[in-house]
């Protein structure tokens, strides 16, 4: 897909490092001049700017993405970050500073990455029952479970088969010799 982008003249283009990676790389470019250098202070956060605009298509997003070496090396990391379809302003990256150093951010140094994303538009209905499953549309039985609770013990004793997926262990689980595989099953309205 080729998505079409303005900048400003004093602007860097968006650039792929890699052939194979998913996010275009944006670059620091500060509208003033006269500005070379963007300091950000420990627990605070300032919006960059890149001096780009993209044509987003209906059904589709930008997300603005930490690049690993911002977070590795100097504890910087995106904030706000989704660039909806429709928008046509100039592209923000808002980093953070998560880390206990003064960082500083050169004129044309990379500040996150662009990756284009697929959205799903959905509807929100609310229950009236007041339950979220009525129906089974879910192959998880999480529940309510948050923070961590997928880090506790499994409840199924012994080693599965390398052949034998955890969704087709679920399924059994649920619904024993209903389903032999997740792949026969199909949730409803799907």
């Amino acid at each position: 897909m080729i998505l079409e982008f303005t900048k400003r003249a004093d602007a860097r283009a968006p650039e792929r490092a890699n052939p194979s990676d998913a996010g275009l790389d944006v670059f620091y470019c500060p509208s003033d001049p006269d500005i070379s250098v963007a300091k950000i202070e420990p627990g605070s956060n300032v919006m960059l700017s890149t001096g780009l605009k993209f044509g987003i298509p209906h059904g589709y997003m930008l997300q603005a993405c930490n690049r690993g070496s911002m977070g590795a090396k100097k504890s910087l990391v995106v904030g706000a970050h989704i660039i909806d379809s429709g928008y046509d302003g100039e592209v923000f990256i808002d980093l953070h500073n998560i880390g206990s150093e003064t960082q500083f951010i050169e004129t044309g140094a990379k500040i996150a990455q662009l990756v284009l994303v697929p959205v799903v538009h959905f509807r929100a209905k609310e229950s009236e029952s007041g339950l979220l499953y009525e129906e089974q549309i879910s192959i998880s039985n999480r529940g309510s479970g948050a923070l961590g609770s997928t880090d506790a013990p499994s409840k199924m004793p012994g080693v599965c088969a390398p052949s034998t997926s955890v969704a087709d262990l679920d399924m059994k689980d649920k619904h024993p010799k209903k389903y032999d595989s997740i792949r026969d099953y199909i949730p409803n309205g799907f």
